[in-house]
Order: C-alpha cells, then structure tokens, then sequence
C-alpha cells in the first residue's frame, strides 16, 4: 500500500473515511457506555434515587469507568495505523 495522496481534496476526503473506518467497535461501545452514563447520572434529577438497589450515580461512574479504556484503546489503534500508514507500511485495518 503507497502513500495516502493528501495534496487533492479528494485524496483528503477518502484518507479521512480511511482513518475513520479503524476501531469502529471499541468506539462505539465505548460511546455507548459513556452515553449510558451521562444518562445514569441525569436520573437523580427526575427523580429516580435508586436502580435495583443502586445510585444511578454510582452506576454512572463505573459505566465511564468501564467506557474510558474503550476509547483510549480506539485512540490508540487509530493513532498506530496513521502512523504505519503514512510510514508506508501496509497495515491490516482493526476492527
């Protein structure tokens, strides 16, 4: 695999899909997480204090908890492949 053409709009637009197709699934679970978190913690302002026994609050927390090495794992992913990418190698896309 040759280098990305970065000097055309177009070669641009297709290297941004490119880079935006590596770890798609720890993102996305990591968003969900961090979304089921933000959600937990808004409960106790509609009233909800409890969840099977729970704070919500507490559960926020450890849903962010769980979400953050998700996310850093993608990041990390992401980073590695532009790096091999541009380096010239031919890397394999992770999922």
């Amino acid at each position: 695999m040759n280098h990305p053409d970065l000097t055309t709009k177009a070669g641009r637009k297709a290297y941004k899909h490119e880079l935006r197709m590596v770890a798609v699934r720890p993102r996305r679970v990591g968003l969900l997480l961090l979304g089921a978190g933000m959600i937990l913690a808004a409960l106790p302002l509609s009233g909800v204090h409890s969840l099977f026994g729970w704070s919500p609050r507490f559960l926020a927390l450890g849903a962010v908890a769980l979400a953050t090495p998700f996310l850093v794992a993608a990041a990390l992913l992401r980073g590695r492949y532009h790096k091999r990418r541009l380096g010239g190698e031919a890397p394999h896309l992770p999922r």
